[in-house]
Order: structure tokens, then sequence, then C-alpha cells
């Protein structure tokens, strides 16, 4: 089961890197740095959206969880480790990101 997981994470991370834009093209606001990304078909997202009563079930955009901005590029101590990502959607107090797209730092 581990194994699977692992896959599927090494595969999302493959997509993501594949279509990444680059920072200086995000204009609906600061880059974020999510903890993790996917969509909103998958479980534990959907779990939480579902807890904070937000409906996205027209959405078929990535989604961030857990998300803080990147307020200055490239500067010593503001890097980010996880998932950077530019979203159209940053009304939920960084929980949640909505219409993400990965970004290159």
């Amino acid at each position: 089961m581990q194994f699977k997981s692992l896959a599927v994470i090494i595969l999302g991370a493959s997509l993501a890197a594949a279509t990444a834009i680059p920072a200086s093209q995000c204009n609906t606001g600061p880059v974020q740095c999510c903890d993790s990304t996917g969509t909103a078909k998958d479980p534990s997202i959907s779990k939480l959206l579902g807890l904070l009563n937000i409906n996205v079930s027209d959405v078929d955009a990535l989604i961030g969880v857990t998300c803080t901005p990147i307020t200055v590029i490239g500067a010593g101590g503001n890097s980010c480790a996880a998932q950077p990502v530019c979203c159209s959607n940053n009304s939920f107090k960084g929980v949640v990101a909505i219409g993400c797209t990965p970004v290159s730092l």
C-alpha cells in the first residue's frame, strides 16, 4: 500500500514539474507554498473541503492545502520545501487555495 502512495506522489510531482509556470507569471497575488496539492476528488482534500463547507464540485483545478504566501522570491529564508503554486482563489486564510498552477521558483 505504501508503494502505491509513493508512486502516486512521484507521478503527481512529475506532472506538476512538467506544467510549472515561472513565478513571475503569477498575477493573482503572491506565490503560495502549500504543504500538499491535489484535486477535489482526492479523499483527504474532499474531506477537508466538506468540513469547511466549500463546494468545488465544478472545479477541476489543482487545490493547495495549508498554504502560506511566498512574498520575496529568491530571498534567503523564504523558500518553499513543499509545492510552490499560483492560485486564483486564496480567500480561505491559507487552509486551502483553489485554482492553483505549479510554479517554478
